[in-house]
């Protein structure tokens, strides 16, 4: 079979186009019927009104001025009809522009919030492992900058619409008055249209790249900001200043071509109306002058035509707009038609009446990745026990937690976890903007005794009590006024107000002390001894107070047992805490040691139902 032309991929890209176009009208109207059936509605009576403008203008000057300026007298009932007549139409006429632009408005902003409203909910209900996929400044550009370029098409389409009425009526009225004028007029439409069309088909791939352009740099915008402390701890400001800068580059580049065109577009817009404005005088002043036509008909062709200039002009800026509003509905309409994945905690099971946490023959790979990062793991924990994961960089410790903690769906196994709350705290401790009372309660009502009690088990009671207004606080973004083990013990406090049956910590005291690190494991053994608790571990003081160690390597569980038994059984893992403890003392010496970075979330808290 021989390959398409490029002319019968050209037209089945036009093809495309259009049909895009179509679907996003039709898909936006859909959503607010009404409203913008009533901004339509008063586009047709300006449409209507336009044309009886014309009429009018017609009519006063063949029966009010000539006959003043011939006879030297004009009747009363004339002028006042005359009168009558002009305001009448101009009346109706403001009505149905003050009708399409509310009703047109209201139409915009309504699909607006409906859209913002209905993207929010589809990535809220998407699973974190969705989220784990894409930049979060490209879905947060989607509902934002996105939708608004989606919608500019809508507001001016009732104007479009009515103007497009208003030229079929218009031309038979001009044709209808004359032949010979109306058809001069009436032949400069199609021109028109063709001079829109031609543009919009060449501006389209300019606003489709402007548009992924800003998706991208929105996403780099938000990844900068999230790491501006790294940037500034290494002396990056220059790069970041660099990069950003070349994106938006892209986005001015394109956006400055799409303008060029727009520019040579408005140039012909106004040209070629205007030179045949001129045409018509002077080819309607022979037309006069033989007999043909009335000056009064003569005007109304020129008046009428210099009132279809601006509407257009209009259909001109819709199909202008087209382009950036379809470029903008596609990224919508792929964070909306993208399938719902499973939510990973509606596949964790309950656990049997002895376990806390079972992981049975559970498996995981990452996006892109030819291996497994866990693999076949098995894993039972006791009710209230304290479990430490043990392992290398790269080992899946942080995996494991994810997938325990319904972040991950497994590729193979099954995780069952006893009935209540599942908590998650990470290493990286994220805080809101707002007070401490906010961040441990995150929205829900809480009595301040139980606020206290969870920051007593996280040793935070006292640095809280002490800061300048206890649980109102404010702790500045990020909780950039906080020590990092402040935030840790306010992530882990967080965790703890909600009571949790099985608590999952990824290596969340690595910024505590060991009296402190001993005083919260202390508190979770004696206050919370009914929950079942597993943590990353990478500091021999926590693992030596754990009642089991989990031993990963290379996303297989090689051992479980006591501290002081795998030290004895397991050489990889003795060599590995050994290791750990040499890093341990090199820091306390002033020698820079190596520890992993688990993650970047914070706390978060999935209840028994999944929420």
């Amino acid at each position: 079979m021989s390959d398409p032309s490029p002319d019968a991929e050209t037209g089945a890209h036009r093809l495309g186009r259009v049909r895009r176009a179509i679907d996003l009208v039709g898909s936006m109207v859909r959503l607010h019927p009404r409203l913008f059936a009533v901004a339509v509605l008063g586009a047709f009576v300006f449409a209507v009104c336009t044309v009886a403008a014309s009429f009018a203008v017609r009519w006063v000057i063949d029966h009010v001025i000539l006959p003043r300026f011939e006879d030297g007298a004009v009747a009363t009932a004339a002028v006042v009809g005359g009168a009558l007549l002009v305001i009448g139409i101009g009346v109706v006429r403001a009505a149905g522009v003050v009708i399409r632009r509310s009703f047109a408005g209201m139409t915009q902003w309504r699909v607006a919030e409906t859209v913002t409203r209905d993207v929010v909910d589809r990535l809220v209900r998407q699973p974190a492992s969705w989220h784990q996929r894409r930049a979060d400044g490209d879905l947060v550009a989607r509902a934002g900058v996105d939708v608004d370029a989606a919608i500019s098409v809508l507001a001016p389409i009732p104007f479009t619409t009515g103007t497009i009425l208003l030229l079929f009526i218009s031309s038979g009225w001009m044709l209808y008055i004359d032949l010979v004028l109306g058809g001069v007029a009436v032949v400069v439409f199609p021109l028109l249209i063709v001079l829109n069309v031609v543009y919009q088909r060449r501006v389209d791939r300019h606003f489709d790249a402007a548009q992924d352009h800003l998706g991208s740099f929105s996403a780099g915008v938000h990844e900068s900001f999230e790491g501006v402390q790294l940037v500034k701890a290494y002396g990056a400001e220059q790069r970041e200043t660099d990069r950003l800068a070349a994106i938006a580059g892209e986005v001015r580049d394109a956006r400055v071509r799409a303008v060029r065109l727009r520019a040579t577009f408005e140039t012909l817009l106004e040209v070629v109306p205007s030179l045949t404005n001129v045409g018509i005088v002077v080819l309607g002043a022979y037309r006069v002058r033989s007999g043909d036509v009335t000056v009064g008909e003569l005007s109304s062709v020129v008046f009428m035509f210099t009132l279809l200039v601006f509407p257009l002009r209009l259909i001109g800026y819709t199909l202008s707009e087209l382009p950036r509003s379809v470029a903008g509905w596609n990224r919508i309409r792929s964070v909306l038609d993208d399938p719902l994945e499973p939510d990973p905690v509606a596949s964790i099971g309950p656990a049997s009446e002895r376990y806390g946490i079972e992981v049975d023959g559970v498996s995981f790979r990452h996006a892109g990745e030819a291996a497994d990062a866990l693999h076949d793991v098995r894993l039972a924990v006791d009710r209230g026990e304290v479990l430490a994961v043990v392992g290398p960089t790269g080992a899946g410790k942080t995996t494991l937690i994810e997938v325990v903690g319904g972040l991950l769906p497994p590729r193979a196994g099954a995780v069952r976890l006893a009935p209540g709350s599942r908590s998650i705290v990470f290493q990286e401790a994220f805080l809101f903007a707002g007070t401490v009372g906010d961040n441990l309660s995150v929205g829900r009502a809480h009595d301040e005794s139980v606020l206290w009690e969870a920051l007593r088990m996280a040793a935070g009671d006292d640095f809280v009590a002490a800061l300048p207004h206890g649980l109102d606080t404010m702790v500045g973004e990020r909780g950039v006024s906080l020590s990092g083990g402040q935030r840790q013990r306010l992530a882990l406090a967080r965790a703890l107000v909600r009571r949790p049956t099985v608590l999952l910590l990824d290596d969340t005291t690595s910024a505590l002390d060991p009296t402190t690190e001993a005083i919260v494991l202390g508190n979770l053994r004696t206050v919370a001894s009914a929950t079942t608790v597993l943590m990353v571990a990478s500091r021999p003081s926590t693992i030596a107070l754990a009642d089991r160690v989990a031993f990963l390597v290379g996303g297989r569980l090689v051992a479980v047992g006591a501290h002081r038994d795998l030290l004895g059984a397991e050489p990889a893992y003795r060599s590995l805490v050994e290791a750990f403890e040499d890093d341990r003392a090199g820091d306390r010496s002033g020698v820079s040691g190596v520890s992993g970075v688990s993650g970047v979330l914070g706390a978060a808290t999935i209840g028994s139902d999944g929420s």
